[in-house]
């Protein structure tokens, strides 16, 4: 059974960094595409940030240049750092692996105060 878990949401000010970390079991990680993605108040769920088995990123433009996604199969974990946060930043982030199937976690709150 494959499961995410992510850790390292909270509460930063502007300007600020956060690491956010997903770990998977069920030994699929290191044939599945991982992403990270959120969704605010009132919005729908959006793409932040995906990298594939060899490594390829992309990401929204909202975040290109703050964010960077990164995995350690070895851990089986992927990392998204974020650095110089803004307010419209806040949301739940969520860890998606797809491979054959597509599954979530159960997310994590990230808030940025102004």
């Amino acid at each position: 059974q494959v499961q995410l878990v992510e850790s390292g949401g909270g509460l930063v000010q502007a300007g600020g960094s956060l690491m956010l970390s997903c770990a998977a079991s069920g030994g699929i990680f290191s044939m599945s595409i991982m992403g990270w993605y959120r969704q605010a108040p009132g919005k729908q769920r959006e793409l932040v940030a995906i990298i594939t088995p060899g490594g390829t990123t992309n990401s929204a433009d909202s975040v290109k240049g703050r964010f960077t996604i990164s995995r350690d199969d070895a851990k089986n974990t992927v990392y998204l750092q974020m650095n110089n946060l803004k307010p419209e930043d806040t949301a739940v982030y969520y860890c998606n692996a797809r491979f054959r199937h597509e599954y979530w976690g159960q997310g994590t709150q990230v808030t940025v105060s102004s």
